[in-house]
């Protein structure tokens, strides 16, 4: 099965795990933010990220600088539960 095959099973699944209501709301927020012109200003794929820090759970500084130094990096943004 490809990632995309995968990706549409469960999108399928989460429609009788999700509520209607539940999933119009996140529809409605879907269009409102790509309505707002925000996927014209995301990061693509092979982009150079700009450099930053970001504390880590326990509080540290973390640069990605360093951890690049180290090898290669990969970003992974949680958007949490809906």
């Amino acid at each position: 099965m490809t990632l995309q095959e995968r990706l549409d099973a469960m999108r399928e699944a989460s429609k009788a795990r999700i509520p209607a209501e539940a999933r119009a709301v996140m529809q409605r927020s879907i269009d409102e933010l790509r309505a707002s012109g925000i996927m014209e200003r995301v990061a693509r794929v092979g982009q150079v990220a700009p450099g930053f820090t970001l504390p880590t759970a326990s509080g540290q500084s973390v640069r990605l600088a360093d951890l690049m130094a180290r090898g290669p990096v990969v970003l992974s943004f949680y958007r949490g539960r809906w």
